[in-house]
């Protein structure tokens, strides 16, 4: 009989934490970063000051969860794919089905305003060092007798790289347009660079 409260409270964090987020957003692309206060950002989720601080450390730690969230989702795709798959194969699979624009959405406003701002751009690399970190554990989930150090560091950073190297390219095409097209065609970059990483980058 306790699972049931247990689980609403549990759906009641993850709904305000969403709602800071897209508050953040949300004032992050009409007032740029900087241009509001943890306070203004708390009044605009409808929660008080406190509350956005039991959730996040500063502003740009909010602006930033949505890089971590999407990439974690997408991990968790990733280990469900078939154990004796090849890696690059699984992450084409995941990219492709990842095709929820509710989803990509926030990870990709949140890349936008991060440009030019190094404390926001700082947990954005972060992300980006954790998830090659996991990548790299999924690796070895597969291939446990892997004894190469080097392959599997290099191999997760690349896929890592090329992710980054997607959204930079979506950037400077987009303008930051976030129109259903314009995510669409940032989901066919992502998968475009896996597969000319998957190819070894033969000449297109």
């Amino acid at each position: 009989m306790t699972a049931e409260p247990s689980s609403r409270r549990e759906l009641n964090k993850a709904a305000t934490r969403e709602s800071i987020i897209a508050a953040g957003l949300s004032l992050a692309m009409s007032r740029g970063l900087g241009g509001f206060t943890a306070e203004e950002l708390a009044d605009a989720a409808g929660v008080s000051r406190r509350t956005f601080f039991n959730y996040f450390g500063s502003v740009e730690e909010a602006i930033a969860a949505p890089t971590f969230g999407f990439l974690d989702r997408a991990l968790g795709k990733l280990r469900e794919r078939p154990a004796d798959e090849p890696i690059l194969e699984s992450a084409l699979h995941v990219l492709t089905g990842m095709a929820d624009n509710d989803l990509i959405e926030p990870m990709a406003q949140s890349f936008l305003v991060a440009a030019g701002h190094d404390p926001l751009t700082r947990f954005q690399l972060q992300a980006f060092d954790d998830c090659a970190d996991k990548i790299g554990a999924a690796i070895r989930e597969r291939h446990p007798d892997l004894g190469d150090d080097l392959y599997v560091a290099a191999l997760a950073g690349s896929i890592i790289s090329c992710g980054k190297a997607a959204l930079e390219t979506w950037m400077a095409e987009s303008g930051g347009d976030l129109s259903p097209s314009s995510l669409t065609r940032l989901r066919s970059l992502l998968s475009s660079a896996i597969t000319h990483l998957k190819t070894g980058f033969a000449a297109p």
